[in-house]
């Protein structure tokens, strides 16, 4: 893993790279790590269904977004600085815990 602190080419740069490196930020500090191996991981079922959940969630954020006249309604309810993306994918979590 290498740190760095005042690199201006990977300084606002976070992500992943061909599935190899990933870049990642924290605070002033940039930090370069290996593309994490996930092939071994078997979520619990509570997992599976938290992330069939969480999949659902971004399917009705999605359909809002792209639906002119709905995302005119959320516009009105999302603060300032809020996306309708976020506000939809939030609201949506919420009812169903």
């Amino acid at each position: 893993m290498a740190r760095t602190t005042n690199n201006t080419l990977l300084k606002q740069i976070s992500g992943h790279i061909g599935k190899q490196i990933v870049i990642k930020q924290y605070g002033d500090k940039t930090v370069v790590t290996k593309y994490p191996d996930m092939s071994k991981i078997k979520p619990s079922p509570l997992q599976k269904e938290k992330q069939k959940i969480f999949a659902e969630a971004v399917k009705y954020a999605k359909a809002i977004n792209r639906d002119p006249a709905q995302k005119k309604k959320y516009e009105k309810k999302v603060k300032k600085g809020q996306s309708v993306y976020h506000y939809a994918l939030k609201e949506y979590l919420q009812k169903n815990k």
